[in-house]
């Protein structure tokens, strides 16, 4: 195992360590964060995923509607909590995208859905919650590859 390492961007800490070559990050979780801040860093390691921010859960295996989504992204985490709550997740790259909605919704009452990077749209990985993290991040990347599609900001929404 090798050294932890620490990264500090406003109020979130990030730890990254590396295990048999497998690399394991953690998102710090602080009520006073926004949304913007931890989709803005989950987005840095994951450049094709993105997080978004939902008012309710979603059925295994089914998306949300847009409508109970978070637009507002300077919304503090601690005025959608559902369990006041701080810590660290992890976000290690073979955890599943299941699995990491499951861990927010379960230590800290947020609900949360992962999108993949599809050519010049973002589609929910409710068909392959269960593929690892970095596995669809690979798939984002060959897709948009394939399609030349230049990496566009996560935080770009359609309004309807």
């Amino acid at each position: 195992m090798i050294d932890i390492i620490f990264f500090s961007i406003k109020h979130i800490n990030i730890c990254s360590k590396y295990t048999n070559m497998s690399k394991i990050a953690y998102l710090r979780i602080d009520d006073s964060q926004t949304i913007k801040s931890i989709q803005a860093e989950f987005n840095r390691i994951y450049p094709f995923l993105k997080i978004e921010f939902f008012r309710e859960s979603h059925l295994k295996g089914e998306g949300n509607e847009k409508k109970k989504m978070y637009f507002l992204e300077n919304i503090k985490l601690n005025k959608i909590q559902t369990k006041k709550k701080t810590g660290k997740i992890s976000i290690e790259e073979n955890k599943s995208v299941a699995d990491l909605e499951t861990e927010f919704q379960n230590i800290f009452g947020l609900y949360v859905q992962v999108f993949r990077k599809s050519g010049k749209v973002w589609i929910e990985t409710s068909v392959t919650d269960k593929w690892p993290l970095n596995e669809q991040n690979e798939e984002g990347k060959r897709f948009s590859e394939k399609l030349k599609i230049e990496k566009e900001d996560p935080n770009d929404h359609d309004m309807y």
